[in-house]
């Protein structure tokens, strides 16, 4: 059903229909979204996160906003009226004191509406309460607000004006839970068609995620991600010095006059956590290097300190590696490579926690560094995207592929960003062109999976479905265990043919392949609860939520599970059957 109709991303387009960038991550957690499908029947509107000023209006008890021609308690006998009658004539004249900026006044008059309003007239005396409480907006009386839309709901819970109005009291009071859940019902009420609640609930939800998730990040224990994690990561690297060299040794092409071959690696120092890399031990390569660390005479102190602080990034402990990373980077006789390597991770690491002028500081100071370095431009043409810089991701792309024309990530990832601004903009000739440079990727790097799934994207941009499907294959049969492949073919199968088995089948597969596969239980859970099973959804969140290597991760992780909360309890509290997909 309904969670993705009102998790927006920045376009405004649904969470469900948006998937991470290969593999997870590019720069340890970094996460770039592309959006694998397209709503062809109408465009999303964008989500604008400001507050929205609460409507300056009362209600009549029938529901229609009053008018200043609208009767006074003086243009009527008043001994002849009835209890009822002579509670809406106080609420007229409120209404009108109301709309004459007098809300002391109108409170006044509201007061004795519902003093005088009969307790069997539930719909209006809840009408009187939420004027009341619109009245003690105007005065930022923000709890006697909660307090009268509370009691107009105890009268009337689908009342959508006095849910509105509380949830509004509720974000200023720092109740976010109540205010999401307020919300939550005006979407399901209103079948999620009002494009302002749902921002509200956007903004709601990102707010809140952002608070659980730096809560759970105190908490949490350290999480090792999975072998296919750490390979895709270090492999956005063109020019990781550590890496490479461990690579080419594994290779058999090492050049022993740079790296003479050393046999101690017993010594469980940094010498022995190469060799656990190499074979993909990574649990054991933090305690090697810290026994290097601990010798003051170490020869390995700058290897050991950009190896851990590597593997901290990827167990999520960004404040280990901040400190790891700052003290390398500060170290006079540090060798370039390092000290660049070293900053780009730095910089990725700023950006997780939002610093953006600290992320690009150390990018432009990277680049200065040494301008020849492929992966600083790659790496910033990531932050560019995430930021909105379009023209600036572009340019660094091309940039890193200028550098390094044999960096494959690099490659396919100018051509998929060059490909989204030409179709944004309609450019049909630019799409063209840019479709034969991805025929270009496939044929110069045959076995890298990035260049079929990102060619899968744009191909089910253009809802060429079944081309996509064969790259997502192709994909495959280059790398059969990918999880993440397998993840982004059942959201294809989801969206091409509606086949929720199979769609799950693919889901469940990526899970054996990689039980600590975060992209899998995310999606896995929106297809639950796009499906009404919001108690299995809210639980394969509570997998995922674990295992997100950056507080941004995370924070996009309880929002989602938050919100199908908020549809589960008011499911339960109202009784309400919200739509499945199938009538989507």
């Amino acid at each position: 059903m309904a969670l993705s109709k009102y998790m927006l991303d920045e376009t405004g387009a649904p969470k469900w229909k948006i998937a991470l960038a290969v593999g997870g991550t590019v720069a340890a957690g970094v996460a770039v979204y592309y959006c694998l499908f397209r709503d062809t029947k109408k465009k999303a509107v964008q989500a604008k996160t400001v507050l929205k000023k609460a409507p300056a209006e009362v209600e009549n008890s029938s529901g229609g906003v009053s008018s200043p021609g609208s009767e006074s308690a003086n243009s009527v006998d008043v001994a002849n009226l009835t209890p009822l009658e002579k509670a809406q004539s106080c609420k007229n004249k409120g209404n009108k004191y109301f709309k004459g900026g007098k809300y002391g006044e109108a409170i006044k008059c509201y007061d004795e509406a519902i003093e005088t309003c009969p307790e069997e007239n539930k719909v209006d005396l809840s009408t009187f309460y939420q004027n009341r409480a619109a009245a003690y907006e105007q005065q930022k009386n923000w709890e006697c607000v909660l307090r009268d839309c509370t009691k107009a709901l105890e009268l009337n819970e689908r009342y959508t004006k006095a849910l509105q109005r509380r949830a509004k009291a509720c974000e200023v009071l720092r109740d976010l839970e109540q205010a999401l859940e307020d919300l939550t019902a005006v979407c399901i009420l209103e079948s999620f068609q009002n494009q302002a609640t749902l921002v509200n609930v956007d903004r709601v939800l990102k707010e809140l995620g952002r608070i659980h998730a730096k809560e759970a990040m105190e908490k949490r224990d350290p999480v090792m991600p999975s072998k296919h994690f750490i390979k895709t990561f270090f492999e956005s690297f063109a020019e990781d010095p550590i890496f490479n060299s461990v690579y080419k040794e594994k290779e058999g092409d090492v050049d022993e006059a740079e790296h003479p071959p050393e046999k101690n690696t017993v010594n469980n120092g940094y010498l022995k956590a190469r060799q656990h890399l190499q074979e993909g031990n990574y649990g054991e390569i933090i305690k090697c290097c810290q026994n290097e660390l601990a010798n003051p005479l170490t020869p390995h102190k700058v290897e050991a300190l950009l190896l851990r602080a590597t593997l901290y990034q990827l167990r999520g402990e960004s404040a280990k590696a901040m400190d790891d990373l700052t003290v390398l980077i500060n170290l006079e006789d540090c060798p370039l490579k390092m000290s660049v390597n070293a900053l780009v991770k730095r910089g990725s690491l700023y950006m997780q926690h939002e610093k953006v002028d600290d992320s690009l500081r150390d990018f432009d100071r990277a680049a200065l560094m040494d301008p020849l370095n492929s992966d600083v431009f790659h790496h910033r043409g990531q932050i560019h995207l995430l930021i909105g810089k379009v023209d600036s991701a572009m340019s660094d792309f091309k940039k890193a592929v200028d550098l390094n024309s044999n960096f494959p990530i690099a490659f396919v990832q100018r051509c998929y960003t060059d490909y989204r601004y030409a179709f944004q903009l309609g450019d049909k000739a630019k799409v063209e062109e840019i479709m034969k440079k991805f025929d270009e990727a496939i044929q110069n790097f045959p076995k890298c999976v990035e260049c079929y799934v990102l060619y899968a994207q744009v191909l089910c941009d253009q809802s060429e479905h079944e081309r996509a499907d064969g790259y997502y294959i192709k994909a495959l049969e280059v790398e059969p265990d990918n999880p993440t492949t397998l993840v982004h073919r059942a959201l294809l199968t989801l969206q091409w043919k509606g086949d929720l088995a199979q769609a799950r089948n693919f889901i469940t597969k990526a899970l054996e392949i990689d039980e600590k596969c975060e992209l899998a239980y995310e999606n896995l859970a929106t297809i639950e609860v796009q499906t009404g099973n919001l108690k299995r959804g809210v639980e394969l969140f509570d997998k995922a939520i674990p295992l997100a290597k950056t507080e941004m991760e995370m924070a996009h992780l309880f929002s989602l599970r938050d919100a199908a909360v908020a549809q589960l309890k008011i499911v339960e509290k109202m009784g309400i059957n919200i739509p499945n997909l199938g009538s989507l």
